[in-house]
């Protein structure tokens, strides 16, 4: 899964920065319109992680996957990582790790 946000930066107390991911197998996207459960995990730069409900972007068929930040989600600065879940019938699994950052702006 890779990810991408709608900002070219994300800023601490960010709210609607979406981050959206695509699950691939062979570099071709994965049909995860089955999916029971679609989560998205992040990870803080402290260890501490949070699961947040992630939805389609179109129907699913596409493998896209996505999340827009809310309040109080992005409320630390730092090096966070991301992660996709998806529980399918016949398959349930991660996508890969991604890295990203949150900057501090001026206060």
């Amino acid at each position: 899964m890779a990810v991408t946000t709608l900002e070219d930066k994300v800023y601490l107390n960010d709210i609607g920065t979406g981050f959206r991911g695509t699950f691939k197998e062979d570099d071709t996207a994965v049909d995860i319109s089955a999916a029971v459960t679609k989560t998205i995990k992040f990870e803080k730069p402290d260890g501490t992680t949070m699961l947040k409900v992630g939805s389609f972007v179109t129907d699913g068929t596409d493998g896209l996957l996505e999340y827009k930040s809310i309040d109080n989600d992005l409320d630390t600065s730092g090096n966070w990582r991301i992660q996709g879940y998806v529980d399918l019938v016949t398959w349930k699994g991660h996508s890969e790790i991604v890295n990203f950052k949150v900057y501090d702006y001026l206060t």
